[in-house]
Formats: structure tokens, sequence, C-alpha cells
């Protein structure tokens, strides 16, 4: 066991608790403490108000001099998260360089959550996801809103939500559980329009490593 660490990670644990900060929550799933499982929820007033995601964070036993390794099982349609691999793009969390020991459990989450509510349009990881939400906001958010929403639960919006496999057979909707579960699938969401009866189709690729 990594005394140090799991020194750290406890006083971050204690923080957290302490702070009750509003939209963000985890706890450690291993023994030693190197791996958590977390939930961000959208930030009040923004687009992804109400959505919930989950992340794992794996801690390195250098920590707090090295950022732990940050991946969303639940991925967000979002400019600012690999589709593939859910990692998000932070400049701290990429480059070691921009790590400062001072960042704990709980500003990670915050810089996390903050992220998720206000994409940054510059050098996205998403495309497609930028792409969208630049030329049709409206289409961005039945989309984001879409792909959130539990196995079972009517769509919104009128929504129609089609997967489609490599052999184009069809299956339910419901929400993708993990990368993958949706290994090479393509997501196709057809938004009816309200306003001019016509129809927004926008493919979601997720191709699976």
């Amino acid at each position: 066991m990594y005394c140090k660490t799991y020194i750290l990670l406890e006083r971050d644990f204690r923080e957290l608790r302490q702070n009750n900060f509003v939209g963000i929550s985890a706890s450690p799933v291993s023994d030693d403490m190197l791996k958590w499982e977390a939930e961000i929820e959208g930030l009040q007033d923004s687009m992804w108000q109400g959505l919930h995601f989950q992340l794992v964070l794996t801690f390195p036993s250098e920590y707090n001099h090295v950022p732990p390794v940050v991946k969303f099982t639940s991925i967000p349609f979002h400019p600012n998260v690999d589709p593939n691999t859910g990692r998000p793009s932070i400049d701290f969390l990429d480059n070691p360089a921009r790590w400062n020991p001072s960042y704990t459990l709980s500003s990670i989450l915050l810089a996390l959550q903050v992220m998720l509510s206000n994409p940054m349009l510059e050098n996205p990881v998403n495309l497609e996801a930028s792409q969208t939400l630049v030329k049709n906001e409206y289409l961005y958010r039945n989309i984001i809103h879409t792909l959130s929403q539990e196995p079972g639960q009517e769509t919104r919006n009128r929504t129609h939500l089609v997967i489609t496999t490599r052999h184009g057979l069809k299956s339910p909707h419901r929400k993708p559980q993990s990368n993958t579960e949706i290994h090479c699938l393509k997501i196709q969401i057809l938004l009816e329009s309200i306003t001019d009866g016509g129809k927004w189709i926008c493919s979601v690729i997720k191709n699976g490593s």
C-alpha cells in the first residue's frame, strides 16, 4: 500500500464529503484507494442541467505529483470528451507539466463539471459534437438528452433513436451502456422538427478499438 498516496486520498475524500459540492460525488472502489467511481451532474442553467454521467478515476502511486487517469464510463456527446475512450480533454490531465500538486479530487471533479457544462470549441476531440453544437444548438440539445435517457424511458421532443449495426440490424431504443457494448455501432438519431415538419439527421459514430 502506498502510504503517502493513501493519506492524501483520504484527505481528498474527507474534503469532498465536508464540502458537499452540488452535482459531484465520488467514492473509492479499491482497498488501496487508487481507483474511484464518480458521478457528475451538469451545472444549473446549462443545457446539461439534470444530466448525470459516471466516471472512473485511477490514481497513480505518485499522486499528487502526477494526475490521475480519468475516463467517462457513460460517455457524453461532447466536444471535449473522446467518443472512443471517454477521456476528457483538460490540459492538466492531458499534460503532466500543467498539473499542480495542490489539485485535489474535489478540484478535479469541479473542473470536469465546468468543462461538461461549458464546452470549449477550440481543438475538440469529438469533431462531430463540436460541429453539431455550432451549426444547430437545438439539435445538439436533443441529442445529449436522448443519449442520456434511461432504457425504456419515452423519448422527449418527438425524438426517435435507432441503433444500427454493421450488418444493418436494428435494436430497440435504449441507452448505450459502455464503449465496449457499442463497439462499431452506428447511432442514428432522427429528430422530427416540430417547427417545419422536416427531419434532422445526425450520425454519431462510436468506433471501438
